[in-house]
């Protein structure tokens, strides 16, 4: 079955939050959904590796990089990782690199934008916290739905169109 977030949206508006439009899409797959893990860094993907090194079974990483355009909290090597760890997507608040790698990966991922420059590796950040970006909150254990016509948040499971 074929996810279809505007036939998703329809199908239950009152269900779910819509994401601001404001994010790019990655990887060579453009719809995807999954439970949702979060994490939250600043100029740091320390924890983003460790995060995709565990089982994805097929959940959606949602990462808080508050906005950050000055570095990449994800690259190819981070993406092969999340596709042998079974992730579903990457959701990123902020930049990526290795386009053209992600992009010939089989998963989703969306991003504001890349930026060629390596973060710090040191380590600082949260997980399994509530972050907020693009006017949604994102809840771990809730569900996200995404494909290019955007990003769709519910606090269930939704039965797809």
């Amino acid at each position: 079955m074929k996810l279809a977030v505007a036939e998703l949206y329809d199908a239950n508006p009152d269900k779910v939050d819509v994401a601001h439009s404001v994010f790019k899409t990655y990887g060579g797959v453009t719809a995807f959904h999954g439970k949702i893990v979060t994490i939250k860094v600043d100029h740091d993907f320390l924890l983003v590796k460790q995060t995709l090194q565990q089982p994805g079974e097929s959940c959606v990483l949602v990462v808080d990089g508050d906005g950050a355009l000055d570095c990449a909290l994800m690259g190819d090597r981070l993406g092969a990782m999340a596709v042998e760890n079974n992730w579903s997507g990457v959701v990123v608040n902020g930049c990526i690199r290795d386009v053209e790698e992600i992009n010939a990966l089989d998963i989703g991922v969306k991003a504001l934008n890349s930026c060629p420059i390596r973060p710090a590796m040191e380590g600082p950040g949260s997980s399994g916290i509530a972050v907020s970006f693009a006017g949604v909150t994102f809840r771990p254990g809730e569900f996200l739905y995404a494909d290019l016509d955007g990003i769709l948040v519910s606090a269930e499971a939704l039965v797809l169109p």
